[in-house]
């Protein structure tokens, strides 16, 4: 199958549900789970590419060589490539659900713990991109709590809005500076009305580090933090973990030579790098496993994603290249 085709065909389809119908009707031999993956083949070797996308996905537009589109790149043109495979003894593609946002991993830990291949390779990213190291994360909700009440008559009545900026702030400069971890804050809720006193304040939190014992170590801190700024304001602080993603790296050299091997057969070499991909799901159990680029792009998680589409061609090289390296294909 076209790669460029498909990649036209399903950029404009939202939900993971719509997005694995479309997979499962172009995939000889596919199979559902319980979770809404879709996958095909027996084998040691598992290929993963996500379904679903940070933004919705729209109809693309297109602005000379490039095609534009939330979700175009990540990772439709990921899916579109693992598509575009033929069926390849040893190998299973699997399609998966949650690897963005609140996902957790679920599709790609399911398949991974149900199959118990011997190396898993996740298809996303951009070529020549590596992704030989797994970043970890925690994923959180925080919720400050106080009694509310009338803007002028209950003035003094603490504020959770109010302790929530300062928490945020104090996240801040505790990560400040830092250049193997990272703190992200997104989804800001806190009262309805401008002469009412909030009764709650939250926000969605992630810390992201490279070794697993730097994560943990941030993530008490910003306990601590936010517990003694709840405490000075007088609110309830409740935090709720909705996630963890492993760190770590289990890419053998033999794996490493491989996606050299893959990216030299079009010109390329390797960009290394440490990325959050469904390829955790395997690193977390002890499995080989690496995320390979397939498409050039930019603009990730933004309105104004794009790709090339003609890299998705390459990309399907790199691919098949890497199978034959693994000694399938």
């Amino acid at each position: 199958m076209d790669p460029i085709r498909l990649l036209l065909e399903l950029a404009p389809i939202a939900g993971e549900e719509a997005r694995g119908a479309f997979v499962a009707g172009r995939l000889p031999g596919a199979r559902r789970d319980g979770v809404g993956n879709v996958f095909a083949g027996e084998g040691r070797v598992l290929l993963l590419a996500h379904l679903d996308t940070v933004l919705p996905p729209v109809s693309p537009r297109r602005s000379g060589e490039r095609l534009y589109g939330p979700g175009v790149g990540d990772n439709t043109s990921g899916v579109a490539v693992l598509l575009s495979l033929p069926e390849i003894p040893g190998v299973v593609r699997g399609f998966t659900v949650g690897e963005e946002g609140l996902g957790n991993l679920r599709g790609a830990r399911a398949l991974v713990a149900a199959l118990e291949p011997e190396v898993v390779v996740a298809v996303d990213g951009y070529l020549p991109g590596v992704v030989d190291r797994a970043l970890g994360s925690v994923r959180f909700r925080v919720r400050l709590l106080g009694p509310g009440g009338h803007a002028w008559g209950d003035r003094g009545t603490p504020n959770p809005v109010f302790a929530l900026a300062e928490g945020l702030a104090a996240l801040h400069s505790l990560l400040l500076g830092e250049k193997e971890a990272s703190l992200n804050a997104s989804g800001l809720k806190g009262g309805e009305a401008v002469n009412a006193i909030p009764q709650e304040a939250s926000a969605l939190l992630e810390v992201r580090a490279l070794e697993a014992p730097h994560m943990d170590r941030l993530f008490a801190q910003a306990q601590g933090l936010l517990q003694e700024v709840a405490r000075r304001h007088r609110v309830e602080l409740v935090l709720e973990v909705l996630g963890r993603r492993p760190a770590g790296n289990t890419a053998t050299e033999a794996l490493r030579r491989a996606a050299e091997e893959a990216l030299r057969s079009i010109g390329e070499k390797p960009q290394f790098q440490a990325g959050s991909t469904d390829a955790g799901a395997a690193v977390e159990r002890g499995i080989p496993a690496l995320a390979l680029g397939v498409y050039r792009g930019g603009g990730a998680h933004t309105e104004e994603e794009w790709v090339l589409p003609q890299s998705l061609v390459e990309g399907r090289r790199a691919l098949l290249a890497l199978l034959k390296a693994l000694g399938v294909g």
